[in-house]
């Protein structure tokens, strides 16, 4: 594929970097930036024919096949109707939208014109995420009843990020996108999300928006949904789910701590150690290979090889807008303190119906409540009768 890169900032420098490496075949062609001097900077540094200062000249450059977005949130919805126009495919950085309202038009947009709309949430790319969504499948922990994920580091690299106005948001937009969409992947996309409880506040940072955020979605099956979001973490960028299903548990440390440690006084200079990173002294958690811890490289293949099979991706704008919405409802959630609904005008999953418990028999007159093995290698059973409800206890002596 050859791309038009819309940004020359920090993630679009990201994206370059996973696209041009290991000889891949996929390349930048072009790049767009409202800045000439920052264009053409990212064309000499990543060697690109061409670059503009006019978004429609580079999205409709005829070398280029797909346009990938890397602008600010408030430029997304502008940026894809470009692509619309133009006929175009195109792939978008997270969030989709400041808002499920924007991205909703955006979603509709590229659907009547009938290109290709991807959505690009990295952290639903990871190896540690797609090896987990492999067991998860398989149903290794049994049905997902509780899926949680975390993101909080310092806060971001761009001003844009702390306007209120240009990004939508605080946290919850900035990082909240993340892990709603990757408890959507454990629980189920086709699972409607029905209302969601957040709590949020400014705690650190003289800002409009919050900086810091914990939120409950609650889904058509009974499962919950978490997510912990903050800018006012130190130490560097945290990333950790966990997931727990009737049958086993899953934890994954994508980022911080994830068994590369080293201690270095400092002399060897300034070097840049991992994102978000505080410090180049002291004990440091380096990445190996960040794009590829961080789902860079598996997500581009799967956006590209999808428009070659003519099929949906992994991740699409209908998702980038069911997180929309979801956030939608945390925010209004964070100043009512109530449970708010999610409210989606065009869902396209199962039907809600009542979760039905599934109690495990001991026998027929009793369900299993636990089974344990004792320090002296006794078992215990603990049991519920059926009909009467009473709670009693059975133990296997060695």
């Amino acid at each position: 594929m050859r791309i038009a890169m819309l940004g020359s900032g920090f993630i679009a420098r990201f994206y370059a970097e996973s696209l041009h490496a290991q000889r891949r075949k996929d390349h930048v062609v072009i790049v767009y930036s409202r800045n000439k001097d920052n264009a053409k900077r990212f064309s000499d540094d990543y060697g690109l024919p061409y670059f503009s200062t006019n978004m429609d000249e580079a999205i409709a450059h005829r070398e280029v096949d797909i346009v990938l977005i890397a602008l600010p949130n408030h430029l997304h919805e502008a940026a894809v109707m470009a692509c619309v126009k133009a006929k175009k495919h195109v792939i978008c950085t997270k969030p989709l939208g400041r808002n499920a309202e924007e991205a909703k038009r955006m979603l509709d947009a590229v659907e009547e014109a009938g290109i290709f709309g991807g959505y690009l949430e990295d952290l639903c790319y990871t190896p540690k995420f797609l090896k987990s969504m492999e067991s998860v499948k398989r149903g290794d922990i049994g049905r997902v009843l509780w899926a949680k994920s975390r993101e909080a580091h310092p806060g971001p690299h761009s001003d844009w990020f702390w306007d209120k106005e240009k990004s939508g948001g605080g946290a919850i937009i900035d990082l909240g996108c993340h892990c709603v969409e990757i408890s959507r992947n454990f629980i189920g996309k086709n699972i409607k999300p029905l209302e969601v409880m957040c709590w949020a506040d400014t705690q650190v940072h003289p800002i409009d928006a919050e900086d810091h955020a914990i939120g409950l979605v609650k889904y058509a099956n009974g499962a919950i949904g978490q997510f912990e979001v903050s800018w006012t973490f130190r130490g560097g960028m945290d990333l950790r789910d966990e997931v727990m299903g009737t049958e086993g548990t899953i934890w994954v440390n994508s980022f911080l701590r994830t068994g590369f440690e080293m201690f270095t006084t400092g002399k060897g200079g300034d070097g840049y150690v991992a994102e978000k990173a505080e410090s180049n002294t002291g004990w440091l958690f380096p990445v190996g290979d960040e794009a590829h811890e961080l789902g860079y490289p598996h997500m581009f293949t799967d956006m590209f090889t999808a428009i070659e099979e003519k099929r949906e991706s992994l991740e699409t704008f209908y998702d980038g807008y069911v997180v929309n919405a979801i956030l939608d409802a945390a925010f209004k959630s964070a100043e009512t303190k109530l449970w708010e609904p999610v409210l989606l005008e065009d869902w396209r999953g199962d039907e809600p119906i009542e979760s039905e418990k599934q109690w495990h028999s001991y026998d027929d007159e009793h369900y299993l409540i636990k089974e344990e093995v004792l320090p002296n290698g006794d078992v215990t059973l603990i049991l519920k009768h059926k009909k009467s409800g009473k709670i009693s206890h059975k133990v296997t002596k060695v």
